[in-house]
């Protein structure tokens, strides 16, 4: 079983939920910039959570399934269709060998992800397969993607994703954060930009951080620091003012203050942003973004539980 990259798109790339305790070797972990769109793509299919998928942006090319395959769409809205017949994120598909995906318009977000049931076990250009490693690259025309192995029952279109489970995606989204390290070395003026002004993404921004611009910050008192960890959605001030958010493929360590670390719940927000979105700060407790994680994590729970009984069934 494989899908065929018939035409590349502007940058997709094969992502799972990333490469973890090898920071510590100077390995970033990588992995999809929204974990949570993966994830729960993964429950309704029956997958693993961790299982790969496809990372795209717009234009995303056009995909080929050579074998019968049951598939599902999520994060971005890129008006998918199968064959012209359109297609909806968040929703177990089935596509017939020979049929063709492909993506229309950008609707809203900037990463949509294709997971397919069994997920997806390597990659090959022209029949040659590919060795894994920690980085990933660009999938191009030609490539082929091996599936693992799939289920043989499974009831089309039963599964619902609650909208209590999927992030609140927006193009001006408040994002909450927790205080970091350096986040008292603020200003008392910087710290009420900080938490109370808009931020635009710029042009310069990628997987591994998104640049903003907006009011400058600083600190009250400058002072060369020591290269510290840092992590998926830590906030830094470099010496302009400007801020850097670490995305997935940050690095490990990091010499610039840290002023605040987006909380695990919304970095799905922040992920489907693009160049001139603007984001809002919110501080919040530990206590909160504990409590939000684990309602998301319960949430969860309770959609694999749904999915495993209807293909129980």
């Amino acid at each position: 079983m494989t899908l065929l990259i018939r035409k590349e798109g502007i940058f997709s790339s094969i992502q799972g939920l990333g490469n973890y305790g090898v920071q510590r070797f100077g390995i970033n972990p990588g992995g999809a910039m929204d974990r949570s769109a993966l994830r729960i793509l993964n429950v309704i299919l029956g997958n693993p959570d961790a299982s790969q998928a496809i990372e795209m942006h717009f234009p995303a090319g056009e995909i080929v399934f050579e074998s019968a395959q049951r598939f599902a769409l999520g994060g971005a809205d890129l008006s998918a269709q199968i064959d012209g017949s359109p297609i909806t994120n968040w929703q177990v598909n089935e596509a017939a060998a020979g049929q063709t995906l492909q993506f229309r318009k950008r609707t809203f977000g900037n990463r949509c992800y294709l997971a397919v049931e069994g997920g997806i076990s390597d990659y090959s250009r022209d029949g040659t397969l590919l060795e894994n490693s920690f980085e990933t690259r660009r999938l191009r025309t030609s490539d082929r993607l091996g599936l693992g192995e799939s289920s043989d029952v499974f009831l089309i279109g039963r599964i619902a994703v609650s909208p209590r489970l999927l992030p609140e995606y927006s193009n001006r989204p408040i994002v909450r954060i927790l205080a970091g390290a350096e986040f008292e070395q603020l200003s008392s003026i910087s710290r009420a930009h900080f938490l109370n002004e808009e931020f635009a993404l710029t042009v310069d921004s990628n997987r591994m951080g998104f640049r903003l611009t907006g009011p400058a910050l600083d600190i009250i008192q400058p002072t060369e620091m020591v290269s510290s960890a840092v992590t998926f959605g830590t906030i830094q001030l470099p010496p302009d003012g400007s801020l850097i958010v670490l995305m997935a493929d940050h690095q490990t360590s990091g010499g610039y203050p840290r002023i605040g670390a987006v909380v695990t719940a919304d970095l799905p927000l922040l992920s489907q942003l693009g160049p001139g979105d603007r984001v809002r700060f919110q501080l919040v407790t530990i206590d909160a973004a504990e409590r939000m994680a684990a309602a998301f994590e319960h949430d969860l729970k309770m959609l694999r539980a749904g999915v495993r009984f209807h293909r129980s069934k």
